[in-house]
Formats: C-alpha cells, sequence, structure tokens
C-alpha cells in the first residue's frame, strides 16, 4: 500500500514538473526570453537586411533626380498657385489646379528616399528665394527670379500666355531630368516615378500647346 502511494505520489510530482516547464516556455516566449529571443533577433535580422537593401538599391543619379526634381517640382507649384488668382482661362486654371495637385505628393514621395537614404532633402526653391542660386543653372526648365518675378506680376489673357509658355519649357525639362533618371538610375521606384513624369508632362505639354494655338 505504501508503495502504491509512494508510486502516485512520484507520479503527481512529474506531472507538476512538466506542467511548470510547459508554463516557463510558454513564458519564456512571450517576454522574448529563452526560445522567444531567438525569433526576435531574427525578425531584428530580417528588418535590417531590409533596410540595407532599400538604402542600397540605388546610386548617385537617383540621389541627384530626387534633389534636382524637388526644387523642379517646388517651382511648378508656385507657378501653378499664381494662376488661381491671376490667370483668366478656367482651362489655364484647372491645369494649373492638376499641376499642383500631382507634384506635391511627388514632393513627398522623394523627399522621404532622401531621408531613408541619409542624403540632403532640398529645402529652398531655386527661382524664388534664391534666384542666383547655382542648382537651379543645372536643371534644365527652371525659370530664374526675373523670369518669376514677370508671372508673378501678369495678369488676364498676359499671365495665361505667360505661363503656358514658362510652364511648356519646366515641364520640357522635367521630362529630360526623368529620361535620364530612366537611363541611369537604380532604385525601381525613382525609375517608376520618372516614367510616370514623362508620360504626365508629355501630355500636358501636348495640352498647353493647344491653348497657345501651336498644335
Amino acid at each position: 500500500m505504501t508503495s502504491t502511494r509512494s508510486l502516485i505520489r512520484r507520479a503527481a510530482l512529474g506531472t507538476t514538473a512538466v506542467a511548470a516547464a510547459l508554463v516557463l516556455a510558454a513564458c519564456g516566449s512571450d517576454d522574448g526570453t529563452g526560445s522567444g529571443s531567438g525569433s526576435g533577433s531574427g525578425t531584428q535580422t530580417s528588418a535590417s537586411a531590409s533596410a540595407e537593401d532599400t538604402a542600397g538599391a540605388h546610386n548617385d543619379q537617383d540621389v541627384s533626380f530626387a534633389q534636382d526634381m524637388i526644387p523642379h517640382h517646388q517651382q511648378a507649384i508656385q507657378m501653378s498657385k499664381m494662376a488661381a488668382s491671376q490667370a483668366s482661362s478656367a482651362e489655364v486654371k484647372d491645369l494649373a489646379s492638376r499641376i499642383e495637385k500631382a507634384q506635391d505628393p511627388e514632393i513627398e514621395t522623394m523627399s522621404g528616399w532622401l531621408e531613408s537614404w541619409g542624403e540632403d532633402v532640398p529645402s529652398s526653391m531655386p527661382g524664388m528665394d534664391h534666384g542666383g542660386h547655382s542648382g537651379s543653372s543645372d536643371m534644365p526648365g527652371m525659370m530664374d527670379a526675373e523670369d518669376m518675378d514677370k508671372l508673378m506680376k501678369a495678369s488676364g489673357k498676359g499671365f495665361d500666355t505667360m505661363f503656358l509658355t514658362m510652364m511648356v519649357e519646366h515641364h520640357e525639362g522635367a521630362v529630360e531630368m526623368a529620361t535620364t533618371e530612366k537611363d541611369k538610375g537604380q532604385y525601381g521606384s525613382a525609375k517608376k516615378l520618372a516614367d510616370d513624369i514623362i508620360t504626365a508632362q508629355n501630355a500636358e505639354i501636348e495640352e498647353m500647346n493647344k491653348l497657345l494655338g501651336k498644335s
């Protein structure tokens, strides 16, 4: 009888020990200790590798594209904002509104790339605050401070013609920059944006030339 009780007691103790071990194992997984720490470090390693892949999948051309296209877009938006109060044509106002709505999000996207790459994000817009900035002359289609001043003082049909003429040149410059990115860039998202810019702005160039009576 004593022997039987002893066996039962040992079995009970054994069951308790196994249950305790299972509880400890579960706790270890929950708080990141024990076996859980292995999976945690694996996740961190995966995230680090992903960040490295993103940072490493670009080249100098991608950086130049984003750093140049941001102020280029900023100037187009500034020109477009003028149209709301200075243009006389409803078509010009509508076009300007579409340009602003399309290019503002693209600025945010390119700024995000530069930040993730650890590169400088342009904060000023050549042609307005810094018309003599050396960077403005390096970007095709950029208006200088004198051009922007003339546009700011124009109104009515005079503004319409000036805006369309300048914006055609501005868009042609953006298409040129985007074409270079498609040819020489490495970052997939930047090359895709460049392709979108070429498609959208070539269509707007055609639209503006029609408004100017050139086609």
